[in-house]
Parts: structure tokens; sequence; C-alpha cells
């Protein structure tokens, strides 16, 4: 009888070219996790993931499901398979649900976590975990600037010019900013987002909060819906994919909210569209 895994995964991308299986040998996540799973289930396992991450980016809550004709325990599904995962990834939950869930079509929402470190210095020991600048950032001018974004709207203007997405809607549901020392921490949730959406909001946010560009540019640059109008892209290394949402039905384990260097952030609250 086919039964369905829930995972939670967590892994430093800074090695891998995405989430994405590809062709050729490119390291990708997705293709560690699926020869890992197949070695414990004796069998080939594809994965489905919540939202797939970039070449650089990480996750700390990465919701996957798989399907297997075996019975193993869930501390088989997480310690039996790291033992055959790198030191980069590592399955930190697992559970059986119910046939109807869907890492992607049921997932709710989506919430990421931007992390930049403003110092004089690029930190030597997380230069592939947070985006460094060595500018002052107003943090109050970044907070105002990204209630903007809050609502649906088309976000042509935050799209990769690349992107598959057939429509530039999406439903922002909360975005905070948060400092934190010398880190400052972009924590945005939504239904979904298109390619490089959190990427140009960082981008964005951090010339406001730099003073190169005023709070109103925030709104022009939305209203704009034009990519070329959307300043730079920022880096891939202070990207985290934080959680997914799901109905409770289903279940899904919870982990604590990440990166786990972070200090304890506040949990804003957030409602969904009915």
């Amino acid at each position: 009888m086919t039964k369905k895994v829930v995972l939670v995964v967590e892994y430093d991308g800074s090695d891998y070219k995405g989430w994405q299986a590809q062709k050729f040998g490119v390291p990708s996540v997705q293709e560690n996790l699926e020869k890992a799973l197949s070695v414990i289930a004796n069998h080939p396992v594809k994965v489905v993931c919540a939202g797939r991450t970039d070449a650089g980016v990480h996750a700390s809550a990465q919701v996957v499901h798989f399907e297997t004709d075996v019975e193993r325990s869930e501390r088989s599904w997480t310690i039996g398979v790291n033992t055959y995962l790198p030191d980069t990834i590592a399955v930190v939950a697992a559970r059986y649900v119910s046939d109807e869930f869907h890492a992607r079509f049921s997932a709710l929402s989506r919430r990421y976590r931007y992390v930049i470190y403003s110092s004089d210095f690029c930190p030597a020991t997380l230069s592939k975990g947070v985006t460094w600048t060595h500018k002052v950032l107003d943090v109050a001018a970044m907070q105002k600037a990204a209630k903007v974004f809050l609502g649906t709207h088309d976000f042509s203007s935050f799209r990769a010019i690349g992107c598959q997405a057939k429509t530039p809607f999406r439903t922002v549901l909360n975005f905070e900013v948060h400092q934190l020392g010398q880190y400052v921490v972009l924590d945005v949730r939504a239904n979904a987002f298109l390619h490089h959406m959190i990427r140009n909001f960082a981008g964005v946010l951090m010339s406001i909060g730099s003073g190169e560009k005023p709070i109103s540019w925030a709104k022009e640059t939305l209203n704009a819906k034009d990519r070329t109008k959307g300043g730079i892209t920022a880096s891939p290394s202070g990207l985290y994919f934080v959680d997914a949402q799901y109905p409770e039905i289903f279940n899904v384990p919870k982990r604590p909210l990440g990166p786990h260097f972070l200090p304890y952030v506040d949990e804003p609250s957030y409602e969904l569209p009915s």
C-alpha cells in the first residue's frame, strides 16, 4: 500500500545550483535528498517541495513530500536518511500524512527571511549565510517602505525577466523589517512568490535604507510594473525559506523559525484572506 510522507528539510544552499534537480551532474538539493531517501526506501524516490529555491539560497524549514510502498519509522526517514546526506542538508522532521496532502498545492502561504549584515567588515564565518553591506541602514525607513507591498498587487517590477509564472499578481500577507544588533531581517509571507521577488524587494529596501532612494521609491517601483525600474537584485546568500503554512488537518511538523544564528524575533500574527 502506497503511503505519503512529509519531511521538513534544512540546507545551506551555498554549494548548490538551487533546489531543483538538473541534468549534467549539476549539484542540487533535490538530487541529494532523493538519492538518500532511495537508499532507505530501497526504491527510487521522487520528492515535491513547497517552494523551489534558487542557487545559493538556504532553507531552515523546507517542506517536501514523497510516496513510498515500504514501512519505515519516522526515525528512519530522519536520522537514517541523514546518514546518506552531505553535511549541508538535513532532514529535521518526518511524518506520515493523508493522501490528499501536497507540499506545493496544499500550502496556504510561504515565508522567507532575508538577512542583511550591516557592518564595516564582511563577516568571515557567515560570508555565505548573510548579505553584507558596509552601509548604515535606516530600518525605520525600510519598515515604512515595506508596508507598500502588503496586499494583492501586480509585482512585475519585482519579478525576474525570465520568470515563468503565468501571472505577476501575488498577495503579500505580512512584511516585517527587524533590527537585531548588526542584523537587519526582512520577514515576508505571501501566498506565493515570483522568481527573484524577495531579492528584488531587498534591493529596493536596501537602497531606501541607505538613503540612496526616498521611501516613496518603493511605491513608485511597484506602480511602474516594469522590472527595469526596480533596481538591483540582491545577493541570494541572505535568503532563507523558513516556513510553509498548511491547513491544520494535515498536521505538518513545525520547526522553530530560522535561520538559527539569529536572536529571537517576535512572531507577528497573520490573517489569510478568506
